[in-house]
């Protein structure tokens, strides 16, 4: 794999001279092991602090992949089940005719839970107490497991509030004891980030760009699952407290640290693998496929994962196998691909509207991969 390494290492050295990006990490797993990691450019600019592989970044909505592989892990070890009712477990949440919303749903996108209130603050989002209440109390958009639609934020705290009253632990504490503890990156893994470690993390920045989420109507489906003061910014994401709280829609990872993981759902690594392959075909498979009501685009949806490649090709292949993954605002992405048994993840701090940069290491890796399978 030493031609990938150096593919990899042009790629990323090329996005940061020509300004398209300031700083990034990409991390490439094969079958359990790492077999390529390029870094390049500035953590903060203010400091001239460079970019090393073990930088944390805050990455906004690739956390919900994260997420959702602390829930395979809870259901792996019998402590939860993909058709439990979330008001079983939060009772509080049955509100407004919400009792059939099951936790299949929360992880499809298909609860009908998608927003939070027009006037949600910042504040509002570093308070779980608050937040939870609120979406116990919201009322659905659609019936449960009719339509899918964007949890934006909405997804953090309803998988959050669930592992929480299963295992009594917040999903922090479930993450750290479950997934990166065994992984052996618990110090680059997090949702809510302590303060003494924030030193560590890339300082956002925005990329231009000609959308301005603030002139959307207020009706618009968008608005209402993200409202303007909680839009994925660099002034967000560099807050103190966003990166202290547990807002598990997003998370503060490493690429390597997110490629492992990835790669431990596909199969073993050092010794730990966090789900079965039955498990792991039953979570890859296609559970819907359907115009996304929040956003419009098409959308395929395994438990708790996005299947199909960056290029645009939806997922499964013909064969049953996929990738699965998450991307996120301003651009950063992870995935495996239970065709290959690669695992891979981009991490950058440059924020910009699309995936471009993910997707020239995306067809590097999948180049790579091919040629050796």
């Amino acid at each position: 794999m030493a031609d990938l390494q150096k593919d990899l290492q042009r790629t990323v050295d090329e996005l940061v001279e020509s300004g398209a990006e300031r700083g990034v990490q990409v991390a490439v797993h094969r079958d359990g092991s790492l077999i390529a990691e390029a870094v390049a450019g500035l953590a903060d600019p203010a400091t001239g602090r460079e970019v090393t592989p073990s930088t944390p970044f805050y990455n906004y909505s690739i956390g919900k992949g994260v997420a959702s592989t602390v829930v395979h892990v809870l259901v792996e070890q019998g402590l939860l089940d993909y058709g439990t009712r979330v008001a079983d477990v939060w009772p509080e949440f049955a509100a407004h005719g919400k009792e059939g919303v099951t936790v299949r749903h929360v992880l499809t996108h298909t609860a009908g839970v998608p927003a939070i209130p027009l006037d949600t603050t910042v504040d509002n989002l570093c308070d779980w107490e608050h937040m939870c209440r609120v979406i116990a109390d919201a009322e659905l958009w659609w019936k449960p497991g009719t339509r899918t639609g964007y949890h934006a934020y909405t997804f953090g705290y309803l998988v959050g509030e669930v592992v929480r009253r299963v295992t009594g632990r917040g999903i922090s504490q479930v993450l750290r004891d479950e997934v990166a503890g065994p992984l052996g990156v618990a110090d680059e893994l997090y949702f809510g980030m302590p303060l003494p470690e924030q030193a560590r993390l890339a300082r956002l920045e925005d990329a231009p760009s000609d959308f301005d989420m603030s002139q959307l109507p207020p009706e618009s489906p968008m608005l209402k699952a993200g409202p303007v003061s909680t839009f994925p910014t660099a002034a967000l994401g560099n807050r103190a407290d966003v990166l202290a709280a547990d807002i598990p829609a997003g998370g503060k990872i490493t690429a390597r640290a997110l490629a492992r993981m990835y790669a431990a759902l596909l199969g073993e690594v050092d010794g730990v693998r966090l789900v079965s392959p039955e498990r792991l075909r039953e979570v890859t498979s296609l559970v819907v496929r359907a115009d996304d009501e929040i956003f419009g685009n098409p959308a395929s949806w395994g438990l708790g994962y996005s299947l199909g490649a960056l290029d645009g090709r939806p997922g499964p292949r013909a064969d049953g196998t996929t990738v699965f993954g998450f991307g996120g605002a301003g651009g950063s992405f992870g995935c495996g691909d239970t065709g290959t048994g690669t695992a891979w993840a981009i991490t950058k701090n440059r924020l910009t509207p699309d995936f471009s940069s993910a997707t020239l290491v995306g067809e590097l890796v999948t180049r790579h991969t091919k040629s050796t399978c």
